[in-house]
């Protein structure tokens, strides 16, 4: 059975940038399409970034939009967000997911921002 692990996730200070991954172990990327969500405490947790199943397309929410930057390297069959400029209100558990005959979640790293 196929799963998804992240990293990347830590403390930083408004303003700053951090980078999280996601690989995939026994299944494969190619062809998946790949996205990252996040929940808030006391939030449902809601879409952040997504990429096509070749890189071909992005998509963002709002609020991310211009800062944050989802990418893939399907030969590592890894993808990442690299979040730049972060603010308090991007403080939240950061979940990766793909969509492969079925959807796969990982199992989440928290991002905290604060002074």
């Amino acid at each position: 059975q196929g799963q998804l692990v992240e990293s990347g996730g830590g403390l930083v200070r408004p303003g700053g940038s951090l980078t999280l991954s996601c690989t995939a172990s026994e299944f494969t990327l190619s062809g998946a399409a790949v996205s990252w969500y996040r929940q808030a405490p006391a939030k449902e947790r809601e879409f952040v970034a997504r990429i096509s199943n070749y890189g071909g397309s992005t998509s963002y929410a709002d609020s991310v939009k211009g800062r944050f930057t989802i990418s893939r390297d399907n030969a590592k069959n890894t993808f990442s967000l690299q979040m730049d400029r972060l603010q308090p209100e991007d403080t939240a558990v950061y979940y990766c997911s793909a969509f492969r005959g079925s959807r796969y979640w990982g199992q989440g790293t928290q991002v905290t921002v604060s002074l």
